[in-house]
């Protein structure tokens, strides 16, 4: 699968990226297990939110394609990556 990545995704991973920076500098400072669980919960539904936007956009052009047969092979390919877990 072909993916096309804007920079509004890059911007959100970078977010994500800067999260987790945040979650490392509170555990070296020992800060409160509620409060690092929270932070990480927020990484992580930033991340869940990313791929189904790379998974959504990208499946614009599974749709487009002309041969039935790889259209569907990609569309179980998209579909896939988004119920892994």
């Amino acid at each position: 699968m072909t993916l096309h990545y804007d920079k509004a995704m890059t911007n959100r991973l970078k977010r994500a990226d800067g999260q987790l920076q945040g979650v490392l500098r509170m555990m070296n400072d020992e800060a409160d297990c509620r409060d690092v669980v929270t932070q990480l919960t927020a990484v992580r539904s930033s991340l869940d939110k990313l791929i189904g936007i790379i998974v959504a956009e990208n499946l614009k052009d599974c749709l487009l394609s002309e041969d039935p047969a790889q259209r569907d092979e990609k569309i179980d390919q998209a579909v896939k990556l988004i119920v892994r877990k």
